[in-house]
């Protein structure tokens, strides 16, 4: 949090923030925490949810989860359309099988989920490396849970781009195909280059062309809506930083401009 210390509400619009890195911590940190929340409106994109995992939800988790976004306001939560334990956490995002049977089980837990904490989800469209299974497409897959669960997407818009490399089909096309009015919020992001046709999201790295272009043009199809750049690490000085993220209000603007809907919820101090 030091880092940010410097930003000021005029210079971001919203954080993002991990739930489970701050639920239960107290003390200064707690306090300094405690201090950006009620400075900024607040998302929460969750890790831990393992919401495509065989193990049962995590009621106890999703608990202390409801309890921290009534705590601090938190406007929108989110997770991935993945899982990551199976008696255990595994410390990464695996992809979910794309069958019908995944989507009933999925859209399941997802509903639970929603009734738990008294509020919708909102669902990110993942990168991933292989398949477990694959009876629908991707865009199919994804579709249907969002359509079943009655759920949010998070519309992430760099991992339709490494997807699109990686698994060869066309980026425009699938964000096309999305059910873009369910978008609560983007994401958009940096990635590394194994190979020219194998790129890993990373979020380590700047943005690049074909990515903006993509975020355009989803602003024109479904609106200009909060707009989330991540980064986890190789994180540049503030300045830079802010220079990447002008980006982000540039390309809004330009949206605008050529007639897209404006979304973004008004700011209200909290």
């Amino acid at each position: 949090m030091q880092s940010f210390r410097v930003l000021t509400p005029r210079d971001v619009d919203f954080m993002e923030v991990a739930p489970e890195n701050w639920i239960g911590v107290g003390g200064r940190f707690g306090e300094q925490f405690r201090d950006y929340t009620r400075q900024f409106p607040f998302y929460a994109h969750g890790l831990s949810l393992s919401i495509g995992s065989p193990s049962p939800l995590d009621t106890g988790l999703i608990e202390r989860i409801r309890h921290f976004l009534d705590q601090h306001a938190v406007r929108a939560y989110s997770e991935h359309l993945s899982y990551c334990s199976d008696e255990g956490h595994l410390y990464d995002l695996l992809p979910i099988p794309f069958t019908e049977e995944a989507v009933h089980y999925v859209a399941a837990r997802v509903r639970e989920v929603q009734d738990r904490l008294g509020r919708r989800i909102a669902l990110e469209n993942v990168s991933y490396y292989l398949t477990a299974g694959q009876d629908l497409t991707e865009l199919e897959f994804i579709n249907a849970v969002l359509t079943e669960a009655d759920c949010d997407l998070l519309l992430d818009v760099n991992n339709i781009y490494v997807n699109s490399i990686n698994h060869r089909y066309d980026p425009m096309a699938f964000l096309r195909g999305l059910p873009g009015e369910r978008t609560a919020y983007y994401h958009i992001a940096g990635h590394y280059d194994e190979a020219d046709d194998l790129k890993v999201d990373t979020h380590g790295a700047d943005v690049i062309a074909p990515v903006w272009d993509l975020l355009l043009e989803a602003y024109l199809l479904y609106g200009v809506k909060p707009t989330l750049l991540e980064r986890d690490f190789n994180i540049p000085p503030v300045p830079e930083l802010l220079a990447e993220l002008n980006q982000v209000k540039q390309i809004q603007h330009q949206a605008l401009s050529l007639g897209a809907k404006d979304c973004r919820p008004q700011r209200v101090n909290g």
